[in-house]
């Protein structure tokens, strides 16, 4: 993954960035540990009552003298509202070297950038802190490159465990042997997941669409620096701009939690207008909750929650097949990657 400029951090902002990422590696004992403690007091996945919150009142109710949860859930509070703060002041300390650069790979091209000064902003998305970072994407001027240079690949790359880059690219292989020549991406952000359809498709024309300004310059930077010409507008994806069957495949990535159920059933539909015949939606997200057991469920609801997340839920029990039913699709395919239940993959195709 290219980023968009050399320079990163100073002296200040890395060790500040360290510090986040040490404290967050070391709670990833805790979990087990209060786990046990469930265990211990006779609350398992088998015991627990389906309906979620149920659970959250058995749970709670079963460690609520735990220290080590507390310590998990003090820390995580700590560190949701923190990781914002602490990575924009990091940028603010090497601004005065950042801006220019960023400055001239927005002008460079190839890629090109398309806003909408009378976008209204939807609902689900005025005022809302995605992950609770401050500001959400919209008010920090800078937060397209303050979120993918200094959150996502400084802090979540190196908390979650896994190559979430390399599975941007691996998600792509359900497609098989389907060559798209357009390609429309829904919620574009910083553009992760366009780096990736541009190494697996590099011969397709690749358009985005995204609301935050801030993301879609960081996108547009990233394009230019490495001499991508990408097409890049600010839209709600549930309402492009662009005229019917005007794509052959339209993708997105770990977006679809971020929105209402019904906004995300609009996708489909949006995306099932925009494609031609034959073409094909793929798009990935968080792990359905009937693919795990109640514990499961109750722990990622619990994270969810803590982290800023006020659409997880729907999208966990939203059936994606369905929605994709609904809107047309057929060929419906739907499962985990490489054998694992995160990221879920849906794979259809618009009649031809």
């Amino acid at each position: 993954m290219v980023s968009t400029t050399a320079v990163t951090m100073r002296q200040g902002g890395r060790a500040a960035m360290d510090f986040m990422l040490s404290v967050a590696m070391s709670t990833q004992k805790f979990g087990p540990s209060w786990t046990k403690e469930l265990a211990d007091a006779g609350v398992t996945a088998d015991t627990l009552p389906e309906d979620l919150d149920a659970a959250d009142t058995v749970i709670r109710s079963a460690i609520k003298d735990s220290k080590v949860f507390a310590m998990h859930s003090l820390i995580g509070e700590y560190m949701s509202v923190q990781h914002g703060r602490v990575a924009q002041s990091a940028f603010a300390e090497a601004s005065d070297v950042l801006l220019p650069k960023l400055a001239e790979l927005e002008a460079k091209g190839p890629s090109r950038l398309h806003l909408n000064p009378d976008l209204k902003l939807p609902d689900y998305y005025d005022g809302v802190w995605f992950h609770r970072t401050t500001g959400g994407w919209t008010e920090h001027p800078e937060m397209g490159f303050v979120h993918s240079e200094y959150i996502h690949k400084a802090y979540v790359n190196k908390t979650y465990g896994g190559d979430i880059f390399g599975q941007r690219r691996a998600v792509l292989k359900r497609l098989g042997d389907f060559k798209p020549a357009r390609i429309c991406e829904f919620g574009t952000s910083s553009g992760h997941f366009t780096v990736a359809l541009q190494q697996v498709f590099p011969d397709a024309k690749i358009t985005g669409v995204e609301i935050s300004v801030p993301m879609l310059k960081e996108a547009l930077r990233v394009g230019n620096a490495n001499g991508w010409e990408w097409d890049l507008y600010q839209a709600a994806a549930e309402d492009t701009p662009f005229p019917d069957a005007s794509f052959d495949l339209v993708g997105s990535y770990i977006v679809l939690h971020e929105i209402p159920a019904d906004i995300a059933r609009a996708h489909f539909r949006e995306a099932f207008r925009l494609l031609a015949p034959g073409g094909h939606v793929l798009m990935s997200d968080v792990t359905p909750y009937r693919m795990m057991n109640k514990l499961g469920q109750w722990r990622a609801d619990w994270m969810a929650q803590r982290g800023g997340e006020p659409w997880w839920r729907e999208a966990a029990t939203l059936d994606l097949t369905q929605a994709a039913r609904d809107a047309g699709f057929v060929d419906i395919e739907e499962g985990g990657l490489d054998g694992a239940i995160y990221p879920w993959v849906i794979n259809a195709r618009k009649p031809a």
